[in-house]
């Protein structure tokens, strides 16, 4: 009899304690994948036409943290997310190289715009060199609002001032404002001060509160704007959901999730073109 006891004792721990062994997985594998991204993407609509069309395909529900791109790259380096879609390749191409980064994928491109007031107090207007733009800004001293929160807009925006060789730091609170926030918000800052600003397209199309500012300078192939996906390396966070972040990277690179990129449109105009490359 006690040694029935001990049996049944022993089968009901094992029971147990396998049960407590694969919670963990179980809960990793039902939670909403983390998705950091950025603020252009998610204000564009981008994420709420694709999303839905991903998790009918895999049944894996996504959640987005829009947030700049840089502050994404420090999300992934602490592991608070479990896959990236930014646009920065240099900060991705290095943070794959350091092993947060599983790999990096391209995945789709837009571009960046110039837009100013409509009465074009630096005469810039229709100019396809950006670099020109800037330098006449800045020697007009026109009023030019940047994002200033290190997001990949940001970081565009400061390799151009770099290539037309201008120091923007020292105008810094005179002619040249950093906002410190997104691109909606960056926006309607411009529009009340009638300032210039740079802008991805896709945000800009959206955008509602175009006030005074038009497209000024547009079309230069500096201003090209790759996006990439990466998931997090569970190899440095073991815990990231790393096969629904393997999921949404094959299906953004696959015929499907390529054609329901190229499918999202806002105001009829396409928004984000794919253009799929691994390994890239």
């Amino acid at each position: 009899m006690m040694a029935t006891r001990r049996v049944f004792s022993t089968a009901i721990w094992l029971i147990f304690g396998f049960l407590a062994a694969i919670q963990p997985q179980s809960r990793a594998a039902e939670r909403a994948l983390l998705l950091a991204s950025t603020t252009s993407t998610e204000n564009s609509g981008l994420f709420a036409h694709l999303l839905p069309l991903f998790e009918a395909a895999s049944g894996i529900k996504t959640r987005v943290i829009a947030v700049g791109t840089g502050q994404a790259l420090r999300l992934a380096r602490r592991g608070d997310a479990d896959i990236l879609l930014v646009h920065d390749a240099e900060a991705e191409k290095a943070l794959v190289a350091k092993g947060y980064g599983s790999e990096r994928r391209a995945i789709m491109y837009n571009d960046f715009v110039l837009l100013g007031p409509a009465e074009d107090p630096a005469g810039v207007r229709g100019l396809t060199d950006i670099r020109v733009a800037l330098r006449a800004i800045s020697a007009r001293q026109s009023l030019f609002v940047s994002r200033g929160d290190d997001s990949g807009t940001h970081r565009a925006e400061r390799r151009q001032w770099k290539s037309a060789g201008i120091d923007v730091a020292t105008a810094s609170g005179a002619w040249y404002r950093e906002a410190g926030s997104g691109m909606g918000a960056t926006l309607n800052i411009a529009s009340g001060l009638g300032a210039y600003v740079l802008a991805d397209r896709a945000t800009w199309i959206g955008f509602r509160n175009k006030g005074g500012l038009d497209i000024l300078v547009q079309g230069d192939p500096r201003l090209f704007n790759q996006y990439g996906v990466i998931p997090v390396s569970p190899k440095r966070h073991p815990h990231v959901n790393a096969g629904a972040a393997r999921k949404l990277t094959d299906w953004l690179g696959s015929p499907a999730g390529q054609q329901a990129i190229a499918a999202f449109r806002v105001n009829g105009q396409q928004l984000f073109f794919p253009n799929y490359a691994p390994g890239s």
